[in-house]
């Protein structure tokens, strides 16, 4: 059975080569671009990775993929990281995850950051998939009311523990914009409200898109 995700990773993996320094994604389809990074370092693959997460780094460190430490990083040669949409002009909604804060510190230090994605994710507008929005535990309503003042609804992320902690322990509410007709605008916005961290919405961030079907077919989208 074909496995859209499995080919758009192993398909990005094609584009790390000895020497460079390489952020490793999180998510599904990353984890395949992982796995094949592991069997190309075993086959003498010479490069150093910084993970964008827990869950990556943990993975890496299972198929001994050498690690740069964080105060070892101000450059990365590329990334490769999922996403949960990407529209014609490849603005992302990231998050689902929960590593959304880590990953965009990832990806604007790098040179070249290529999306690894089914076509499930591909749509002509963002907004069917709710933006992740990393807030600091603190009177965290007020943060979510903020939000919805923005026309929003948002629910907070939760886990079998509780509410869902972020790698950098802060809280998630995913929140729901309906159709987003100016991501850029919305990004801004919500980075200026007291308590937000981070938001999913990456916009004018990727530089190659590498999305696969259920009929195994792989498009690049530049």
């Amino acid at each position: 059975m074909i496995d859209p995700k499995k080919i758009a990773g192993e398909k990005a993996a094609e584009y790390v080569k000895s020497g460079m320094k390489v952020g490793l994604g999180t998510g599904s389809t990353a984890s395949f671009m992982i796995h094949r990074l592991g069997q190309m370092v075993k086959e003498g693959l010479d490069i150093k990775c910084f993970p964008t997460s827990r869950e990556s780094e943990e993975l890496a460190r299972s198929l001994q993929i050498p690690l740069l430490k964080e105060n070892e990083v101000t450059r990365l040669d590329i990334t490769i990281d999922g996403a949960d949409e990407f529209d014609p002009a490849k603005n992302l909604i990231k998050g689902g995850g929960g590593a959304l804060l880590r990953e965009k510190m990832v990806a604007i230090i790098t040179d070249h950051y290529v999306v690894v994605a089914d076509e499930s994710k591909q749509v002509e507008q963002l907004g069917a998939f709710t933006v992740p929005v990393e807030v600091v535990p603190f009177a965290w309503q007020l943060t979510a009311r903020h939000i919805q003042d923005l026309d929003a609804e948002t629910s907070i992320r939760e886990s079998d523990k509780g509410f869902y902690r972020t790698d950098n322990n802060n809280y998630v509410l995913d929140s729901d914009f309906g159709a987003i007709l100016d991501a850029a605008e919305l990004e801004r916005v919500l980075n200026q409200i007291p308590g937000v961290v981070a938001n999913g919405l990456f916009v004018q961030i990727a530089d190659e898109i590498i999305c696969a079907g259920a009929d195994g077919e792989v498009r690049v989208f530049t």
